[in-house]
């Protein structure tokens, strides 16, 4: 299967970038309403309507959820691609509806998505609340899964431009991870499957972003949702969107999330999973934090008097301003630097830092300044 020219065919043009609202997504539910699938499962805090999709006869149950972080939307990009697929009348629609139902939740935390936080309204991370449950949000999920019982469940999630695979110099474009479900972090039936399906999952995707694919730290927190509903002998599998090159607006991540996604699908209903794939698993490379989106190497720097080489970082704040997303360059660290990348690197080849206040970056400054008083940086990028 042509998973690049699915994507291309599916690909719901309306929607782009990262700043995702539900005013940008309830039309296309609406469109997609073809057969009473929509419903409203709940509300948030601002009391806010949180839908839920459910679409197919099948006898395997996947229950998928995205946006639980507000400010982390490229799954619901790729999850509405997905849902395109079920409409586009092709054979491959009709094997999935057979084989599966699908119960998505496309946004978890519209009032996070909005002002674009990782936390809700009440400034509560919805992922360290699957047993208090004290937000409604929480609440909804939890009431779908239990009223649904799927027999697998897709915890869909961004992550920083930080994150590396290990050491190697390469993003890490898409992570996954089968969460624990106790202390110990040991493998039952139900993590198994999800180990699996992760190990078919990555064989994909290493034909498309070769060495881009991590695997996320497993450390157990029973009141993270994905370590609780393994727990309760659902697998889950934890999906996180990172950084592809030069691809900030995650348009190219949105492709490869997209791939996992149908790669998965098309996996369970042929069950064409390896039975012990724990191997393959955990030679998926961990996620380190070893990139600043910046990182400009051997500038001479002058602090009150003394020069010095050296290096110094930047990364960008997303910083929404009038329903626009601005991303936005601060200085964050000066030193050594040793074992970390840029996703944009420079070397200065000793040229002297200059900027409106003196000779020397301070942390949390904005990223505009000269090198040799010619070259000119603007929001970390060089002026041409």
């Amino acid at each position: 299967m042509d998973l690049e020219q699915l994507f291309n065919n599916n690909k719901e043009q309306s929607i782009e970038g990262r700043y995702l609202t539900l005013r940008s997504i309830e039309p296309l539910l609406q469109q997609l309403n073809t057969d009473n699938q929509l419903s409203v499962v709940g509300e948030s805090v601002l009391k806010k309507p949180i839908y839920k999709y459910q679409i197919g006869e099948g006898k395997i149950k996947i229950l998928l959820w995205s946006q639980m972080h507000g400010n982390e939307s490229t799954t619901t990009k790729a999850l509405f691609d997905f849902l395109n697929v079920l409409h586009n009348g092709s054979s491959l629609a009709a094997e999935m509806l057979h084989a599966f139902t699908f119960c998505c939740i496309p946004m978890l935390n519209p009032d996070g998505a909005e002002v674009y936080t990782r936390v809700n309204a009440n400034e509560v991370d919805l992922n360290r609340d699957s047993q208090n449950l004290t937000q409604p949000e929480s609440r909804v999920l939890r009431e779908v899964f239990d009223l649904f019982q799927p027999h697998y469940c897709f915890n869909l999630h961004d992550q920083r431009t930080i994150f590396g695979v290990e050491s190697t110099g390469k993003p890490a474009t898409v992570s996954f991870l089968a969460p624990s479900y106790n202390e110990e972090r040991e493998i039952n039936e139900s993590r198994l499957k999800a180990i699996n399906l992760i190990a078919e999952i990555n064989t994909v995707l290493q034909k498309y972003i070769p060495g881009q694919v991590g695997r996320f730290d497993d450390s157990f927190n029973l009141n993270c949702i994905g370590d609780t509903f393994q727990a309760l002998g659902a697998p889950t599998v934890l999906f996180e969107a990172g950084h592809f090159q030069d691809d900030y607006q995650r348009e190219k991540t949105r492709k490869y999330i997209f791939m996992a996604l149908i790669s998965s699908f098309i996996t369970l209903s042929e069950n064409d999973i390896v039975s012990n794939g724990i191997g393959k698993y955990l030679n998926i490379p961990q996620n380190k934090v070893v990139f600043y989106d910046f990182l400009y190497k051997n500038v001479k720097l002058n602090y009150d008097g003394v020069e010095k080489i050296t290096n110094f970082a930047a990364q960008y704040k997303e910083e929404l301003i009038e329903d626009e997303l601005f991303f936005n360059a601060y200085f964050v660290g000066i030193g050594d630097l040793e074992g970390y990348y840029g996703h944009f690197e420079y070397d200065a080849k000793e040229a002297e830092y200059k900027d409106s206040e003196g000779g020397f970056p301070k942390l949390n400054q904005k990223a505009d300044f000269y090198l040799q008083n010619s070259i000119k940086f603007v929001n970390g990028l060089m002026k041409k």
